[in-house]
């Protein structure tokens, strides 16, 4: 079995409670979007609702990462909670804006801007105790 010559690299980190922050380095493709996959899914299963992705040393997405990134979006809307993007590398960026994804999943510059737009959501329907 061939090693893979692009590993992905995951780190994640809380800045919030509820907000995990997820760092990938490398080429987010058919090979390695399964990483990205398993952490995600292990936030969602620890209760975390709103997802940073930063995509800054990502050289190269294809459709198998953009369909984990739209997964864990739908997955998000439903808690509710939120997915971010975060400086995407220009090849990245192009193929989110090209495929619309730019336009569903929010695109921040910076952690900061990413928190301030989770700040800025609501928290969905509120339902009165009895």
């Amino acid at each position: 079995m061939p090693i893979a010559q692009n590993p992905l690299s995951v780190e994640v980190t809380l800045p919030r409670e509820e907000v995990a922050l997820l760092t990938v380095e490398g080429y987010l493709d058919v090979d390695t979007a399964t990483e990205l996959q398993h952490h995600l899914a292990n936030q969602l299963h620890h209760g975390r609702r709103h997802f940073l992705l930063d995509l800054s040393e990502v050289p190269f997405m294809d459709s198998s990462g953009m369909n984990i990134i739209l997964r864990v979006y739908q997955e998000a809307r439903e808690l509710p909670g939120s997915v971010h993007i975060i400086s995407p590398a220009p090849a990245v960026r192009r193929v989110l804006d090209l495929t619309g994804v730019s336009l569903t999943v929010p695109v921040s510059e910076s952690i900061d801007e990413a928190l301030s737009r989770v700040d800025a959501e609501p928290e969905g329907p509120h339902i009165p105790e009895v």
